[in-house]
């Protein structure tokens, strides 16, 4: 990770425990190393286990994120990134996606008209004997 890369995820992670009022012990691992890690194991889609040596512990790593998934700082991180990097674009800090199925809009075409062919509903498959279950049935 870049010094500037830092510079922007540093300030969104929580306090070190050491340094709030309950304390608690200090941080044996630099976070910057600890969010290192986790974003190698997001590129490179590896176990936790298979994580290289020059990373901390697996264990600790796995501490850390599932600490700060539940804290939803991944999240709220994630989403100050994408606010920045679409100013840095040029454009409006917070998308907005509006996606329209054509089955639940209809067009002016079928206002006040019958609607189009639809695709009819399934039929089960289970009298049908077209089932491919492999499951044996129980004794």
């Amino acid at each position: 990770m870049t010094d500037t890369e830092w510079a922007l995820i540093e300030p969104l992670l929580p306090v070190p425990a050491c340094q709030t009022s309950k304390g608690g012990r200090p941080e044996r691992w630099p976070r910057r190393e600890i969010v290192d890690a986790i974003r190698y194991l997001n590129r490179t889609g590896c176990q936790w286990r298979s994580l290289p040596a020059d990373f901390p512990p697996a264990w600790t790593v796995y501490g850390f994120f599932r600490h700060w998934h539940r804290a939803g700082v991944t999240v709220s991180v994630m989403a100050r990134l994408h606010e920045q990097a679409r100013i840095r674009e040029g454009k409006n800090p917070r998308s907005v996606t509006v996606v329209v199925d054509s089955q639940s809009v209809k067009g002016d075409a079928t206002v006040g008209k019958r609607p189009a062919a639809m695709t009819p509903g399934r039929r089960s498959t289970e009298g049908s004997g077209t089932s491919r279950s492999t499951c044996a049935a129980p004794p």
